[in-house]
């Protein structure tokens, strides 16, 4: 099956010297949600733009739904839905006559009764008659994704669609996210609650200085960067960690109370069963321990300030 989205080379570079686009391929399949993360200016809404046509790129070839995005504009676009960041839209008109308007823009017929759905599926239904000067901000932001949904778009982007707004609207818009993938839709989301990718998210990529250096599988993404920590709480404060303890790189924590130790989950050896027993051999006492994963977060934390180089981990093999 043919990728519903695909990005071959795609750069883009400005008349200044800026670089905001370097070499992107990616390929993202029908029904699938794609979160696209990195630090502000790392290039993820220049990417969103140039896949929507917003943003001319320097080189590259991009397919959306089968259409060249720039050969086939209006048929490439009729197929992207778009929630931006910023709220560009009629203040001094209903919420009713802006989401109809956009349906029509984008060729598709009238059809009061899916606009009536995609209203009350983010709670605007009771708003559909007041303008949209007259709404708060997390209302605002529900409009600027029922415009993205009303043509019925196979392919929907997300740019930080949840920043700033109100639980219920993440709530709610979140529900609606997983009804248009079980549906077929395809979407790419940017996001700043890396919990929101974690939890929502088939892949994952993130984009750094321009470059994406890495996209993968969500679960996979975990299992091959994330490490795992023990801590344990023992029964009398250190003052420092032992010099028989200096070759597991441990951590004194709670003003000597813990002793925390990470360690590569896909590593050979973990470390964890020599430790436990060479603390037993040095008479250091611990009543209970604890454990914890990485999450997304950490691991992307770790990739966008690790060396290009660098960010594939390899294990290193620890004593048992």
């Amino acid at each position: 099956m043919s990728p519903v989205l695909s990005i071959r080379g795609l750069n883009k570079s400005y008349k200044g010297g800026l670089v905001a686009l370097k070499d992107i391929n990616l390929e993202i399949e029908k029904g699938e949600i794609f979160a696209l993360l990195g630090p502000n200016g790392a290039g993820k809404t220049t990417m969103i733009n140039a896949v929507c046509g917003i943003v001319t790129p320097t080189s590259g070839d991009i397919t959306a739904a089968g259409f060249d995005v720039r050969k086939d504009y209006r048929e490439a676009r009729s197929r992207i839905g778009l929630v931006p960041q910023e709220m560009h839209i009629d203040i001094f008109e209903t919420v009713w006559a802006v989401t109809s308007y956009s349906r029509g823009l984008f060729g598709m017929p009238p059809n009061d009764a899916h606009v009536e759905k995609v209203l009350k599926d983010l709670s605007l239904w009771d708003k559909r008659k007041t303008k949209l000067m007259e709404l708060s901000g997390g209302m605002k932001r529900r409009v600027l994704i029922a415009k993205a949904l009303v043509h019925e778009p196979e392919i929907l982007f997300l740019d930080e669609p949840t920043a700033g707004v109100d639980v219920e609207l993440r709530r709610d818009m979140w529900g609606l996210v997983r009804q248009l993938r079980d549906k077929g839709c395809t979407i790419i989301l940017t996001t700043h609650y890396i919990e929101e990718a974690e939890e929502m998210a088939d892949r994952v990529g993130v984009i750094s200085k321009g470059e994406l250096i890495v996209v993968e599988e969500k679960k996979a993404l975990m299992r091959k960067l994330g490490k795992k920590t023990v801590t344990f709480n023992v029964n009398e404060p250190l003052t420092a960690i032992p010099d028989g303890l200096k070759e597991w790189q441990l951590t004194l924590k709670d003003s000597g109370h813990a002793l925390e130790y990470t360690f590569d989950t896909q590593a050979e050896r973990t470390g964890v069963t020599s430790l436990i027993r060479k603390m037993g051999d040095l008479g250091i006492q611990f009543r209970d321990l604890d454990t914890k994963s990485s999450s997304l977060e950490d691991i992307f934390v770790s990739l966008v300030h690790t060396p290009k180089a660098e960010a594939q981990p390899k294990a290193t093999a620890q004593k048992v």
